[in-house]
């Protein structure tokens, strides 16, 4: 393969005071002092954690004062077996301890449905309510190990139940609530919770969106269920003639309690399950560990993110997606979170920047696309929001293309962090992402994670540099998934991530590593195209499409045409544009003077919608094989599946 030397312009770099007045800067300080080393920048620190691996996540401990039992020597063992390293395997920790513990004042949770309602609660709040809800639980016999779920808007309840939940060593579980019945079913059916949190409905775009039947609909077809507690946010009277059924409130007064026991757990122990996206069958349920994910989101917030006592962060996101887990553990921190329910367009494409300016947030965390939609609208902030204490902006989701990072300097904040993220719900946080000690280079995810030692392996797993391979890691880290609930022998947990090199975990992401040791993704390897046998990422032709004034959006595939592979894109058009052979000649032009070539479309067709997953990414997949004639395995994990019809029978990409 051709090498590409690849090295974007700076966009933006760190101010001395901004780097010597960060938690890595100080990080570092404690490392250098106990080891006697001289590590003076990002890279030296990455590459000390990566070979002193035991060392480092024990330092991570002792600097966020982990509360707990550390366990004695060997802190991981065995020290690089994926799955199976243990770390801190005679520790003992709680993940809700880690965050209630101490006399702590001041606001914890700040959560704001659309125009409608703005609610704070205070640490001493937060306290009492998960010491209701957790003895709520044990007088329901729940007990480690039991499953707790919460079909839930992201609002403090859903919160404080996932701490009562960790709190007492269940194993918490959640999904939106624009999920369908069956969407609902696939996930919590699985599982089998023996509570559950859900609500009355939600906001959306000014509207009241009801799910009281749905609700109905799931407690019917879950008889695991013992209890579930209501958490209106409508004020809709809930016609439930049912003893299972309690309201949030009457919980609250009936079990407060001013006692808290935390169990003491193995760091192995399950914190809560998670499910992937499930474009490709039922959702895989994802179990992932109380002490992992404590030690992962220390370094991606408490580092990364330079959250710290008193930070106030903000991620926009659903209960649905692995950015709300993320979001939630910024309590570790002792820092504020922000919860925002509702279209992040409603009533107008600058809600969210009011919501940021006004609340004085200092890490705001958005999708991709969120930033490619208010460019493609010519939103400009400058001179409109002074966004004042924005540290951070954290853009996960999809890749973030180049002209994406120009327009956030150009319109949005010029002093400011660009963390394009790149991860996933399989580790609940990322292998490479932004960092407060380095440049911001334009197009590029600034490097890998602290103690994630990550590589782009070609298909004989040689390590490249600036050439596209597989994003791969290949040494053991703490949130890798304990199993697959259900997966008998871990088949399938092998299968997602060790089947194509032995003890490396795969992630699936088609990558290249840069001249300045950044990276730039080029979309999933599962949807990468193969025109003549030459391997292309999808994300090449979306940065391209995306820069036509006439295009919203595209998805493109790949049909097997001819013995080989034939490039399709479908485009969503703006209001009053229609599909010419003028602009099918200017899209092609674009993506051959663009990237190349290869990666112009065989086939240009515009559509009305675009298939997403639920967390609003391009659902490629289900696509693909509409056009082969094959069957979608689970439409219910889209956001819009009624799209697909359209997508039916299209004479021009009819299979001979």
């Amino acid at each position: 393969m051709k090498k590409e030397i690849v090295s974007n312009p700076v966009l933006w770099f760190p101010s001395d005071e901004r780097v010597k007045s960060s938690q890595m800067y100080k990080f570092i300080k404690i490392i250098n002092k106990k080891h006697n080393i001289n590590i003076k920048d990002f890279t030296d620190l990455h590459t000390w954690s990566i070979k002193n691996k035991a060392s480092f996540w024990s330092i991570i401990w002792d600097f966020f004062d982990v509360i707990g039992f550390k366990g004695t020597e060997p802190y991981i063992d065995p020290i690089n077996q994926m799955p199976g390293s243990k770390f801190f395997p005679n520790g003992r920790v709680n993940y809700a301890e880690n965050m209630l513990s101490g006399d702590i004042s001041g606001t914890a949770i700040v959560f704001k449905s659309e125009d409608k309602i703005r609610k704070e609660l205070s640490w001493k709040e937060l306290k009492v309510q998960v010491a209701a809800l957790a003895n709520f639980l044990k007088t329901q016999g729940i007990s480690k190990g039991d499953r707790v779920a919460a079909y839930m808007p992201n609002m403090a309840e859903t919160v404080i139940m996932m701490l009562a939940t960790s709190s007492i060593g269940a194993i918490f579980s959640s999904a939106s609530p624009d999920f369908g019945v069956e969407g609902v079913l696939d996930r919590f059916g699985q599982i089998e919770p023996k509570i559950l949190l859900t609500t009355d409905g939600y906001w959306y775009n000014g509207k009241e969106i009801n799910i009281t039947k749905k609700v109905i609909d799931v407690v019917t077809a879950l008889p695991s269920l013992k209890r579930i507690v209501i958490a209106p946010l409508l004020g809709i009277k809930f016609d439930f003639n049912n003893d299972k059924f309690i309201n949030y409130d009457d919980v609250q007064n009936q079990f407060k309690t001013n006692k808290m026991l935390f169990e003491q757990l193995e760091l192995s122990d399950p914190l809560y399950i998670m499910f992937s996206s499930g474009t490709t069958g039922k959702p895989k349920c994802i179990v992932h560990s109380n002490g992992g994910i404590i030690l992962k989101h220390l370094v991606e917030i408490g580092l990364h993110s330079n959250a710290k006592k008193e930070s106030r962060i903000f991620y926009f996101t659903t209960c649905g997606w692995m950015m709300w887990n993320w979001l939630v553990s910024g309590l570790l921190l002792k820092s504020t979170i922000y919860l925002y329910d509702g279209s992040p367009f409603y009533p107008n494409a600058e809600v969210l920047w009011d919501f940021v300016d006004s609340e004085k947030i200092n890490f705001m965390g958005v999708s991709a696309k969120y930033i490619d939609t208010l460019s493609k609208q010519n939103i400009n902030l400058i001179g409109k929001y002074k966004l004042k204490n924005l540290e951070i902006i954290g853009s996960t989701g999809s890749p973030l293309i180049h002209e994406s990072f120009d327009y956030i300097y150009t319109s949005i904040k010029k002093d400011v962090s660009v963390a394009s993220l790149s991860g996933g719900t399989d580790i609940v946080g990322c292998f490479i992402g932004g960092n407060p000690m380095s440049v911001v280079r334009r197009g590029e995810i600034q490097g890998p994670i602290l103690g994630m030692d990550v590589h782009v392996y070609d298909e004989n797993a040689n390590s490249l540099k600036n050439e596209k391979g597989e994003l791969v890691c290949i040494k053991s880290f703490p949130s890798m998934p304990l199993f697959f609930w259900n997966d008998h022998n871990n088949e399938k947990y092998h299968d997602a991530y060790f089947n194509k090199y032995k003890n490396v975990w795969c992630h699936g992401d088609y990558i290249l590593k840069t001249e300045n040791n950044g990276f730039i993704i080029f979309g999933r390897s599962d949807a990468t195209l193969n025109p003549g046998g030459v391997r292309i990422g999808t994300a090449e032709i979306y940065r391209q499409v995306e820069q036509i004034e006439e295009i919203l959006e595209g998805l493109v595939v790949g049909q097997m045409w001819e013995e080989d592979t034939r490039v399709v894109l479908f485009v969503r058009l703006k209001e009053s544009f229609h599909l010419t052979k003028d602009l099918i000649n200017q899209i092609k032009t674009k993506i051959r003077e663009g990237a190349s070539p290869r990666h112009v479309p065989a086939k240009i067709i515009a559509v009305k919608d675009i298939p997403r997953t639920k967390s609003g990414k391009i659902a490629e997949l289900p696509v693909r094989d509409l056009i082969h004639n094959r069957k979608i395995n689970n439409i219910t994990a889209l956001s819009n599946p009624e799209c697909l019809e359209e997508y039916k029978n299209i004479k021009e990409l009819a299979l001979r």
